[in-house]
């Protein structure tokens, strides 16, 4: 049976929610596993980005906790690595490898990282886009139903199209920023001898599980788009 090219980025959709399921379980399972085994060392994860960020030049940083679980991040606004209670607290594996990765994204921060700064320009217009984007473009094609309203909905599927192409460029643009982060987490923790052989190992997969999530998102993002291009198409036609 022949599929076309709708259906397919429909298959394709389904795929990808079904991957952002396994990567969300994958990351949730690998920080359960290794949150088990406590570090040698007896290192919180505040503990242990603090002694990254002053060891990198990143001095007097805002450490704070948040609730939540792997709620981790760090804002570059207001320059504040929140961590989330048992990753600020905790003294196992998980902790040091996820406190690791937000402090690398501070240095990324401080160091300029092209990749992160590029980020930061599209983050409010690709907010934009994943809240207002498919709404814009529907409405654009009910006006195109309507004779006198062409005009104005060939406009408005443009500026749905180009929102939501704000929010591919951003999840392309994260990838490299993860990739990054976690390359410089698993280094500078080997560098500073903060986790034995076996326990860098067991971070770096609990890294490696949270970046499928980010795989995931990317490959969600795409498949949206090309759906909404050949949504347009198909309104277009009628």
């Amino acid at each position: 049976m022949d599929l076309d090219w709708y259906t397919l980025t429909y298959i394709g959709a389904v795929l990808a929610a079904l991957m952002s399921l396994f990567a969300s379980a994958k990351v949730r399972g690998a920080y359960k596993r290794y949150s088990a085994y406590e570090n040698k060392k007896g290192i919180t994860g505040a503990e242990a980005a603090r002694e990254l960020l002053e060891a990198a030049g990143v001095h007097d940083m805002n450490i704070e906790m948040v609730d939540g679980v792997l709620t981790d991040h760090y804002d570059p606004h207001t320059e504040t690595l929140r961590l989330s209670r048992g990753v600020y607290e905790g003294k196992n594996i998980s902790s040091v490898g996820i406190a690791a990765h937000e402090a690398a994204h501070a240095i990324q921060h401080f160091e300029g990282y092209a990749p992160l700064t590029a980020r930061q320009s599209f983050v409010r217009f690709a907010n934009i886009g994943s809240r207002m984007s498919i709404p814009i473009v529907l409405i654009g094609i009910f006006f195109l139903s309507v004779d006198y309203g062409t005009m104005f909905g060939e406009l408005l599927i443009h500026a749905g199209l180009l929102l939501f192409t704000a929010v591919v460029v951003l999840s392309l643009i994260t990838l490299p920023v993860e990739f990054n982060a976690s390359a410089r987490a698993v280094a500078m923790l080997e560098s500073r001898d903060m986790l034995t052989e076996d326990e860098l190992d067991g971070a770096q997969r609990v890294l490696s599980a949270a970046a499928w999530t980010y795989i995931a998102a990317t490959l969600s993002a795409v498949m949206t788009l090309i759906r909404l291009l050949l949504i347009t198409r198909g309104g277009r036609r009628r």
